[in-house]
């Protein structure tokens, strides 16, 4: 189905997956969309998170030392999937793990296990020819960041590949929470608009109800990561789907 929000700020969640464990990240995301998210995120856990902070980077190894795998996350976006069909639905991913189960079998199997796309951190939109061509006879929509440092010409370029949506990140560096948001993310979401009609979602230290708030004067979603994922690390596996609902609902004002 295509990735929509319809009440401004749109809200996209994002889980790692297999932490703390698979059941629970499926029950997690279910909650998420109960309580308001429009669209979950699930990270495929990787052993070299490199543009995560601290809080994503301990989680994918707990991860990665359960023996969670590309294979297992497919099974929980199918788990997903069934329970909630009208969700949104990106696989996030590094390219490592999409090239060592091969390009068209993920599209394939993505596809089958009813991702509406996919968002691969480390895929530029320059090098992006075949992966584009995949997504596209495997009707899946890719999804670009956008930094601030990029120049309007790279930006158009990102819009122009993008489907869904476009994730605009409010700073340069690693993910992780803040206390504000960057000065600066008002003015890329306005570039980016010049060159696309898509919704724009800024994640990268989005944290709050007062965050998502503000993000809603001049964006069309927020991203929530690392918040959420340092919500479940702090609690235990039983109360975490509980947990995150009701963070969720908080940030969308309830």
């Amino acid at each position: 189905m295509p990735i929509s929000f319809t009440n401004k700020p749109g809200l996209v969640i994002y889980f790692t997956a297999g932490d703390p464990d698979l059941a629970t990240t499926r029950d997690m995301a279910i909650a998420a969309i109960d309580n308001g998210a429009d669209v979950i995120e699930l990270g495929v856990p990787f052993s070299d998170p490199l543009a995560d902070g601290p809080v994503i980077q301990r989680a994918s190894e707990r991860a990665v030392a359960r023996g969670t795998r590309l294979s297992d996350v497919l099974g929980i976006c199918k788990e997903i999937r069934e329970a909630r069909p009208e969700a949104g639905i990106i696989l996030f991913s590094y390219l490592n793990p999409v090239v060592r189960f091969g390009l068209e079998a993920f599209a394939k199997a993505a596809k089958a296990a009813g991702a509406d796309g996919v968002l691969l951190t480390d895929m530029i939109v320059e090098e992006a020819e075949e992966y584009l061509r995949v997504m596209r006879e495997n009707d899946l929509a890719p999804v670009f960041l956008a930094a601030p440092t990029s120049p309007d010409a790279r930006l158009k370029a990102i819009a122009e590949a993008s489907q869904g949506f476009v994730y605009a990140i409010s700073r340069v560096g690693i993910t992780g929470t803040q206390v504000s948001l960057a000065a600066d993310a008002e003015a890329l979401v306005g570039r980016i608009k010049q060159f696309t009609k898509l919704p724009v979602a800024l994640g990268f230290g989005v944290s709050t109800a007062e965050h998502v708030k503000a993000v809603g004067a001049f964006a069309d979603a927020a991203v929530v990561g690392s918040a959420i994922v340092g919500l479940v690390e702090r609690t235990a596996a039983v109360n975490a789907a509980a947990a995150v609902g009701e963070f969720v609902r908080r940030l969308k004002g309830g």
